[in-house]
C-alpha cells in the first residue's frame, strides 16, 4: 500500500510536470512568434506584458492558489472517507469564488483606463486590460473544479484543462497578432490577450463537461449526513476564504517580482531617461521596449519553474493527507524527495542560461535579441524561486498557511525599495529590476526554509542533493561553452546552440549517475525505476 501511494504521488507529479512543460513550451512558441512579428518586437512585447502579468497572476491563482485551498480542504475530508462533506466544500467554494471572480472582472474592466494612465503611466495599455477582464471570472470558477479533483487524488483534470487552454491560447494569439500586422503595437497586443480570454473560456467548458461526467462516482461513495444550514454555509465559506487567502497570496511567489516590475518599471524608466529622451511619446516607447526585454526573459526562466510547480501542486494534498493520518515520516520523505528533485531539475537549466545566454536569445529572438545580461542574473534567481515553491507547498500541507505570504511580503517590500533606488539610475536602468528580484527571492527562500525546518524534521543530503548537482552543472556548462566556441563558425549560432543544449543534457545526466547522486531507492520511486536502475547497472554506473 505504501509503495502504491508513493507511485501515486510520483505519478501525479509527472502528470503535472508533463502538463506544465507542454504549457510553457506552447507559451514560448507563441511568445517567440509574436515577438518576431513585423511591427511587434520588444515594444509590442512590452504592451502585451503589461496585460500578460495580469494573466500570469490569474494563471498562478488558478493553478496553485484557489485549487490549493480547495484541494487541501477536500483531501482532509477524503482521507477520512467523508466524500459528501468534500462535495459540500466544493459547492460552497464554487459559489464563493464565482462571486469574487465576477466582482474582480467588473472591477478590472471599469478601472482599466485608470490603471493604464495613472499606475502604469502608459494609457494605451488599457486596450490590453479591457479584453482580458472577462477571463478572471472563468479562471476563478475553473480553479475550484481543478482543486476539487486534485483533493480527490487525481491531477488529470488540472493537467488536461491547462494544456488545452494553453494550446488554444497559442493558436489564437499567433493568429490574432499576425492578422493585425500593420496596426499599432498596442492594438496587436490587445489582439493577443483577447486570444487568452477565449482560450480560458474553452478550458472552462471542458472542465464543466468533465465534472458532469465524473462526479457521480465520487459522491456515491458515502452516505453521511451533511449540515446544509445557512449558519453552516457561512462558517464553511469563511473557512474556505481564510484558507484561500494565504495560499493565493503565497502562490504568486514565482511572478510577484514580474508583477511589481510591471507596475514600477514603466514609471521609473521614464524618470531615469527624463531629460535624456525629450519626447513623452518616445519615453513611453523606451519604457515598453525595456519592459518587453524583461518579459521575454521571464518567459524563458518560467519554463523550468513551471516544471517544478508540479511538486507544489502535488505536495499540498499529499502532505495534508499524511498529517491527517498522523504519518509524519511519510510527509518528511515527500518533502526531502521533492526538494532534491527540484534542484536536479533547475540547476542545469540555470547553468545553461548563464553560459549560453546570448546564443539562446539570438536563436529564439533574431529580430529582438537584447537581454543576455538580464537572462544570466535571472537564472540565479530562478533557483531560489523553484526551491521556494517546493518548500511553500510543504508548509501549506503542514497547515502553516501564512508563513509564505509573510515571507513574500517582506521580500516584495525590499524589491520595491530597490526598484525605486536602482531603476531610476540611467546607468543601471532595467538591470535594477533583475537585481532586486534576486534579493527578494533570496529573502523569501531563507525565511521559508528556516520555518519549515523548525516545523518538521526533514533531512537533505547536502552532498548528494546540493553539491553534486551544482558540480555536474558546472562541468556541463564548461563543456557546452567549449563546444559552442568550437562549432559556431562551422554550423552557425542556431544549430550550434541546439547541439550544445542536447549534449549538455546528456553530460549532466551522465554526471548525475556517475556521481551516484540518486540512491537506489530514489531511482526506484520513479515510474519504470527498476528498468532505469538495471540499465545503469549494465552501464556499470551502479552496482547491483
Amino acid at each position: 500500500m505504501a509503495e502504491k501511494k508513493k507511485n501515486s504521488f510520483v505519478g501525479n507529479v509527472l502528470m503535472l510536470m508533463f502538463s506544465q512543460i507542454l504549457i510553457k513550451i506552447l507559451g514560448l512558441v507563441y511568445r517567440l512568434a509574436i515577438t518576431n512579428a513585423k511591427g511587434f518586437g520588444d515594444q509590442g512585447n512590452g504592451y502585451y506584458s503589461a496585460g500578460y502579468q495580469v494573466y500570469a497572476v490569474l494563471l498562478i491563482i488558478s493553478s496553485q492558489g484557489i485549487p490549493g485551498a480547495v484541494s487541501k480542504l477536500v483531501s482532509n475530508k477524503v482521507a477520512n472517507k467523508k466524500y459528501n462533506e468534500a462535495h459540500r466544500i466544493f459547492k460552497v467554494s464554487l459559489l464563493v469564488f464565482a462571486i469574487i471572480g465576477l466582482i474582480a472582472s467588473l472591477l478590472l474592466f471599469f478601472t482599466s483606463d485608470f490603471i493604464a494612465s495613472k499606475i502604469l503611466n502608459v494609457p494605451d495599455v488599457k486596450y490590453v486590460l479591457w479584453v482580458l477582464s472577462p477571463a478572471i471570472f472563468f479562471v476563478c470558477v475553473s480553479a475550484v473544479i481543478r482543486g476539487y479533483f486534485a483533493g480527490l487524488g487525481t491531477m488529470k483534470t488540472s493537467s488536461i484543462s491547462q494544456a488545452l487552454e494553453q494550446f488554444f491560447n497559442c493558436v489564437f494569439t499567433v493568429t490574432f497578432v499576425y492578422s493585425l500586422i500593420g496596426e499599432e503595437p498596442y492594438i496587436m497586443a490587445a489582439g493577443g490577450t483577447l486570444a487568452t480570454t477565449i482560450a480560458i473560456l474553452i478550458s472552462f467548458t471542458y472542465l464543466l463537461f468533465f465534472y458532469k461526467n465524473n462526479i457521480k462516482k465520487y459522491t456515491e461513495k458515502s452516505n453521511e449526513i451533511v449540515d446544509k444550514s445557512k449558519e453552516s454555509t457561512k462558517k464553511l465559506a469563511k473557512l474556505i476564504i481564510m484558507t484561500a487567502i494565504p495560499l493565493t497570496v503565497g502562490s504568486v511567489i514565482s511572478i510577484i517580482t514580474s508583477f511589481i516590475d510591471t507596475v514600477t518599471v514603466s514609471n521609473l524608466i521614464q524618470i531615469a531617461y527624463e531629460g535624456i529622451i525629450e519626447s513623452k511619446e518616445l519615453l513611453e516607447k523606451e519604457a515598453m521596449r525595456l519592459t518587453g526585454i524583461l518579459s521575454k526573459v521571464d518567459t524563458l526562466v518560467n519554463l523550468p519553474i513551471a516544471v517544478n510547480l508540479s511538486f507544489y501542486s502535488a505536495l499540498i494534498p499529499e502532505i495534508t493527507s499524511s498529517i491527517a493520518k498522523k504519518d509524519l515520516n511519510s510527509a518528511s520523505k515527500k518533502i526531502s524527495f521533492s526538494i532534491i528533485t527540484s534542484l536536479l531539475i533547475v540547476v542545469p537549466c540555470a547553468v545553461g542560461f548563464i553560459f549560453l545566454a546570448d546564443p539562446i536569445l539570438n536563436m529564439l529572438y533574431p529580430n529582438a535579441s537584447d537581454g543576455a545580461g538580464i537572462l544570466q542574473i535571472s537564472a540565479f534567481t530562478m533557483i531560489f524561486v523553484a526551491i521556494s515553491h517546493t518548500l511553500q507547498g510543504s508548509l501549506f500541507g503542514l497547515g502553516k498557511m501564512y508563513t509564505p505570504a509573510c515571507a513574500l511580503l517582506i521580500g516584495s517590500a525590499v524589491k520595491i525599495i530597490l526598484n525605486l533606488i536602482l531603476i531610476r539610475n540611467p546607468n543601471i536602468n532595467i538591470y535594477g529590476a533583475v537585481i532586486s528580484s534576486f534579493v527578494c527571492q533570496l529573502i523569501v527562500f531563507i525565511i521559508i526554509y528556516r520555518i519549515l525546518k523548525k516545523s518538521i524534521d526533514f533531512k537533505i543530503n547536502i552532498k548528494n542533493g546540493v553539491i553534486k548537482p551544482i558540480f555536474s552543472g558546472l562541468i556541463m556548462g564548461i563543456i557546452i561553452m567549449m563546444l559552442y566556441k568550437l562549432f559556431i563558425n562551422v554550423f552557425g549560432n542556431s544549430i550550434t546552440t541546439i547541439i550544445c543544449i542536447l549534449i549538455g543534457a546528456v553530460v549532466y545526466l551522465f554526471m548525475i549517475f556517475l556521481l551516484k547522486t540518486l540512491s537506489k531507492d530514489e531511482i526506484y520511486s520513479f515510474p519504470k525505476g527498476y528498468k532505469i536502475y538495471n540499465m545503469l547497472v549494465k552501464l556499470k554506473l551502479y552496482k547491483d
